[in-house]
């Protein structure tokens, strides 16, 4: 037997995550993904006003806050086949893709670009060389000889003070780092203009949902933004144009910057494109509704089995069958009662905790499978799946990516490459640059809806007798989200969430296949076990989000204490 590695927690993520690998030969030969926290919200939610639940839900976490709200609202009206005014599906839509473009750079940047960036190696550089590499990959403005002169000094500031600052407690010097002292000085100066940047589409979040994080705006049949063009306190034409505004400038960082960062890396570091790839049936959700039944997206989505992109098959609708009958959850290797895998309306959610048994129960994540088989989401997904529809500005800054990759690497670098750790960042980028170009299409589209004297935002919900039930999607950051939810006499009934990093961080399913953590994980190189890098570069690269509003469960008692970790 190899050399165990346990890391608990893994850090730079949202949430409590313990990965354990078996190291054979330099290499990973089997891994194991735990959650590490009971999320429990599902039973907070039982008999409550199925209005409540997006404000309940978006309390599961810190950071995915907006995406719980849009997707526990659409999951209630889904049961309730209530339509949503246009003016309405395009705020949620602008907040929904401002929120996705905000977490996109934070997290190639703030939490997984350190990975590949030895920040004491960038004091090596030449400030002017930097630019001069810099301005020629692109015509951002921060990237001049002044700034990456300010920059270095900075960082030797920290150095000479004895201490890193955020750069602290990185595996600096550590032998799987390839980059250029200057490429390095790169992207320690746009770590830092980054932080200013992603305030933009924070902004525009706070304009439209009145806060964030945890939206105050929307609700069961719309949103609660009152419009009009001759008010400041409404939403008019004053607050219009400073969200075009910021919409401009993230655009220029997110193409010019980003895009070009993440070519960058993966052209020196070509080799990660043959690691990483794990499990290759990709899923992932249509969205940004532009009709009031969500039946027309602007983005498509779907499935694709094996890799690959001819098995593509659509899902087309809020109410599509093909999506609603295929997932289940199982709770074999998982923290619960029973093994079986159900279907979320017949979800359970009744902890049972074993601590880590490597072959029984390990995690508290379930796991979910769709049409039996497991399934890696997120951005890889969204993007393989938006390609395979033939979705031409994915296909736009796909092909840009991959070119810039190939000129750098000075080799052919083509679709395939797409299927790995290196990847996963490479279609994160992707995915913001289209993002970024869709919310200047939804601002345009809300503009010329209210100047045709359009100003509803809400249609009022009915609740029937009996019993009735609805399911949610929505593709966030990190993947597909979804909400079930059944509802009897008005009241919620029973309520599950299934979301991107249960698909990706759960355990082995029911019928013992590893989920795509643990699957991407097998066969990564380790060069130090001791400083298991190589594994957090691929854990990272799925930007894991494991829950920030948490319970903790009493095992003596098996009483739940409600606990907020914000």
């Amino acid at each position: 037997m190899g050399q165990r590695i346990t890391i608990d927690p893994i850090t730079r993520i949202e949430g409590h995550l313990r990965i354990d690998c078996e190291v054979d030969g330099g290499k990973v030969s089997k891994a194991w993904s735990s959650g590490q926290m009971w999320r429990g919200v599902e039973l907070i939610l039982l008999g409550r006003d199925p209005r409540d639940a997006w404000a309940i839900t978006q309390r599961i976490c810190g950071v995915c806050t907006t995406v719980h709200a849009i997707t526990s609202v659409r999951a209630v009206e889904n049961a309730l086949q209530l339509e949503v005014p246009l003016n309405a599906q395009y705020i949620r839509n602008l907040i929904i893709l401002a929120h996705a473009v905000h977490d996109h750079i934070v997290h190639f940047y703030h939490l997984s670009a350190l990975d590949w960036v030895d920040v004491v190696s960038a004091l090596k550089a030449d400030p002017d060389a930097t630019s001069k590499l810099a301005e020629s990959l692109s015509s951002w403005s921060g990237n001049g000889k002044f700034e990456m002169r300010a920059v270095k000094e900075r960082l030797k500031g920290f150095v000479d003070g004895g201490q890193l600052g955020i750069f602290t407690n990185g595996y600096w010097g550590h032998p799987a780092m390839k980059l250029p002292p200057e490429v390095n000085l790169l992207a320690v100066a746009h770590y830092l203009q980054a932080l200013d940047v992603q305030r933009k589409a924070n902004k525009i979040v706070s304009i439209l949902g009145s806060k964030t994080p945890h939206i105050q705006n929307v609700a069961v049949g719309g949103v609660s933004n009152a419009i009009s063009t001759d008010s400041y306190s409404t939403l008019g034409v004053e607050r219009l144009l400073a969200i075009k505004g910021w919409i401009d400038e993230l655009a220029d960082f997110v193409k010019n910057v980003y895009l070009v960062d993440v070519a960058a890396v993966g052209a020196f570091y070509a080799d990660w494109t043959r690691y990483g790839a794990g499990v290759t049936n990709y899923l992932a959700a249509p969205d940004i509704p532009l009709d009031t039944k969500g039946t027309q997206f602007a983005l498509p989505g779907g499935y694709i089995a094996n890799k690959d992109l001819g098995s593509f098959k659509p899902i087309k609708t809020f109410n599509d069958d093909y999506w609603v009958k295929g997932v289940e959850e199982s709770a074999k290797h998982s923290w619960y009662e029973g093994s079986k895998a159900l279907h979320p309306y017949k979800g359970e959610t009744k902890p049972q905790y074993t601590d880590f048994k490597e072959d029984g129960k390990y995690s508290w994540l379930k796991s979910p499978t769709f049409y039996g088989k497991p399934a890696q989401v997120g951005p890889l997904a969204r993007v393989l799946c938006m390609l395979a529809a033939g979705h031409e500005p994915t296909k736009k800054y796909a092909t840009a990516a991959l070119d810039t990759v190939s000129a750098l690497a000075k080799t052919k670098v083509g679709l395939e490459a797409m299927h790995s750790t290196i990847g996963r960042h490479a279609a994160r980028a992707v995915s913001c640059a289209v993002q970024v170009d869709m919310l200047a299409d939804q601002w345009q589209l809300l503009v010329n809806n209210i100047g045709k004297g359009d100003v509803a935002t809400f249609n009022k919900p009915v609740f029937p007798k009996g019993e009735i039930m609805g399911q949610g999607f929505h593709e966030a950051p990190r993947g597909l989200l979804s909400h079930w939810v059944v509802i009897d006499d008005g009241k919620i009934k029973n309520y599950q969430c299934v979301v991107p990093s249960t698909w990706n961080a759960c355990p082995r399913n029911e019928k013992d296949e590893p989920g795509p953590y643990e699957a991407s994980i097998a066969g990564n190189p380790i060069a130090d076990p001791e400083r298991p890098l190589e594994v957090l570069r691929t854990v990272h690269s799925f930007d894991p989000c494991i829950a920030c509003a948490i319970h903790v469960t009493d095992t003596e008692s098996g009483s739940a204490i409600a606990v907020s970790a914000k």
